[in-house]
């Protein structure tokens, strides 16, 4: 039976899973290594190796409806995108709100999450802790790891000859970088295009002589502005588009993905990606195909190797007078404070069962929350797993037998450890998991049944945005504010921009409401008979993902 339950890390996915042990009975304990909470969120100039913050300029790449805990919307005045001040503030509110920060121990430093000698029958864990020197012994139930993935930093100096042994400039990973200041009049040469390496070559090319970015892979390059001015995410994140990409065949799927990305601007002529390959991956920058235009950014191919000042790229040109080299080249994950056994098992995501549970252990009393990839918020994935995994923890919800388990993981595990940017191309599609994990939880909200009982909620839900309110209309930890929180969610986006307004007669809310109406069960029909007789193993997810 678990009762008290050590959480480490007091981010965004840890205070969500005090909050989900609380409201489950049990009793959490969270260890958090530094003095406050907030995890990456929480800016500071410092650069102390132990901690990875955020850079000063960043922005959150997922609107504040998409992003926000499913029982706590963000204020409606915080506009749909955030700086990192207004994302700590909206989870000091939070941790505020449900009362978290009487279980958060702070400047505790776990040092190893051990095995009882009895694990067998107890599923007990022993947890070393220190606080200023001096160690303690714990014994816990169970133990949630909320540490993340943004830990160490992963710097592929292997994969470009000279760097090391030749290169005279600076070389640093995006880790370090804080602002501009430092870069100010430099030549610049920036390595990867993940969200990371687009952004800091936009800023950067502000302030620096000149910035170059190489790249390696097809990127397409998105605006968090969609159509009409609305957050894209709020507008693709749908299930209606997702049963559309579920229907269709991988090949049609990526055809239009394609022309829809070409549609801003064409890839090709920017040297950016090609509809051709089958592989890719997509990084939110509004402002990088600008800097591409007008020069202040150029885009390079793979490097090939460095000199004393110069970097020599796959495609035979050459970059003089590099003053320093930005690797933009992602994190590596470590729980150096989990036995041996355990944390040897512990590849990528996937090798853990739904991504959260290590499938060799015979008690399921370890979960790790937020090593997850997902095509939306990361934080509400996070919430989601620590419900589910609070719910087994309490007797609520049943695992299947760690055989089971570790015959589902090896379906589904790669052959072969990939590096941070390699994982970038398995996201996973943020409504598949989060019905996935929501169905294990019994909180999926069920379409068809609405339809029934509330059409127009069953209309939201179906056409608008997949928010984390949905989550929140059934089964346990049901929110007697989601359904209004769904209806309310276009206002709130429009609030903030409500400081200057000018008339406007346009008003077809109730066409496509009688739209939608008709057009509901003829999709929710067209779905299941086309699972019923699609081919057995058939799936538009074969196709890499976004």
């Amino acid at each position: 039976m678990v009762r008290r339950v050590a959480v480490v890390g007091a981010g965004a996915g840890g205070l969500a899973s005090v909050k989900c042990c609380l409201d489950e009975g049990l009793e959490p304990t969270c260890f958090e290594s530094s003095e406050d909470i907030g995890g990456v969120w929480r800016y500071t100039d410092s650069r102390d190796i132990g901690r990875v913050s955020v850079y000063r300029s960043v922005i959150t790449n997922t609107s504040k409806e998409m992003s926000c805990f499913s029982d706590f919307p963000f204020p409606e005045d915080f506009p749909s995108y955030l700086p990192h001040s207004l994302v700590l503030e909206y989870l000091r509110m939070y941790a505020r709100h449900f009362d978290l920060l009487r279980h958060i121990r702070f400047q505790t430093t776990v040092l190893s999450v051990r095995k009882r000698p009895n694990f067998t029958a107890s599923g007990q864990w022993e947890v070393v802790t220190e606080t200023d020197g001096v160690l303690e012994y714990h014994i816990f139930d169970a133990v949630m790891v909320c540490t993340g993935h943004y830990q160490e930093p992963y710097l592929p100096l292997a994969s470009f000859p000279g760097i090391e042994s030749r290169f005279k400039g600076q070389q640093l990973h995006s880790r370090e970088y804080r602002d501009v200041e430092a870069f100010r009049g430099k030549r610049v040469l920036v390595i990867g295009i993940g969200n990371t390496g687009g952004d800091l070559s936009v800023e950067l090319s502000r302030v620096a002589a000149k910035v170059f970015l190489s790249i390696r892979s097809n990127t397409w390059v998105i605006s968090r502005v969609s159509k009409h001015g609305f957050p894209f995410d709020m507008v693709g994140t749908t299930r209606f588009n997702h049963l559309l990409e579920w229907l269709l065949p991988s090949a049609l799927t990526r055809r239009i993905k394609f022309r829809k990305f070409n549609s801003w601007f064409n890839h090709t002529n920017y040297g950016l990606a090609s509809s051709k390959s089958p592989k890719f991956k997509m990084i939110i920058n509004e402002e990088l195909p600008f800097c591409l235009l007008s020069g202040t950014v150029v885009l390079k191919p793979n490097v090939k190797e460095f000199t004393e000042s110069s970097a020599v790229f796959e495609d035979g040109t050459t970059e003089e007078n590099i003053d320093v080299v930005l690797f933009a080249t992602g994190y590596n994950f470590s729980f150096p404070f989990l036995e041996e056994s355990v944390r040897s098992a512990i590849d990528d995501n996937r090798s853990l069962y739904k991504c959260i549970f290590p499938p060799q252990l015979e008690k399921p009393t370890l979960a790790i929350i937020g090593l997850i990839q997902l095509t939306g918020s990361i934080m509400v994935g996070s919430e989601m797993q620590a419900r589910w995994v609070t719910g087994v923890f309490a007797g609520w919800n049943k695992l299947p037998s760690p055989s089971r388990m570790m015959s589902e993981v090896l379906k589904s595990k790669p052959p072969v450890k990939r590096n941070p940017s390699e994982r970038e191309n398995l996201k996973m599609s943020f409504i598949s998991y989060m019905d996935k994990i929501s169905a294990c939880a019994g909180v999926k909200p069920s379409v068809l049944k609405l339809l029934l009982t509330d059409p127009q909620l069953a209309l939201a839900i179906f056409f608008g945005p997949c928010s984390p309110y949905q989550y929140r209309l059934v089964g346990r930890g049901r929110w007697s504010g989601a359904r209004a929180a769904i209806l309310t969610q276009w206002q709130r986006m429009l609030k903030p921009l409500r400081t200057r307004v000018v008339a406007d007669s346009s008003n077809s809310s109730s066409g496509w409401c009688w739209m939608g109406l008709l057009a509901l069960p003829a999709a929710l029909t067209a779905g299941f008979l086309f699972s019923k007789y699609r081919q057995p193993g058939w799936s538009p997810w074969a196709s890499p993902q976004l």
